[in-house]
């Protein structure tokens, strides 16, 4: 997304607005794996709501990711 930095005497340069992604690594017991994932800190509350394999399993409902399980 773009917009304008606006300052006091209203002069306009443009701008971006960037997601605020942070890089983590969690534990999937259900694959007893850790992985590492850039997600927006939104997401990352999403994830402590569902859990982070029920996440992931919607992300590949959605054609979002592909998991590759090791069994």
């Amino acid at each position: 997304m773009s917009g304008n930095n606006v300052s006091h005497s209203k002069r306009k340069t443009k701008r971006k607005f960037l997601p605020n992604l942070v890089t983590k690594k969690f534990f999937i017991p259900e694959m007893d794996r850790w992985v590492s994932l850039k997600v927006s800190t939104s997401a990352m509350r999403t994830i402590n709501k569902k859990g982070i394999f029920a996440y992931l399993k919607d992300l590949e409902k959605k054609g979002e990711i592909k998991l590759i399980s090791e069994e």
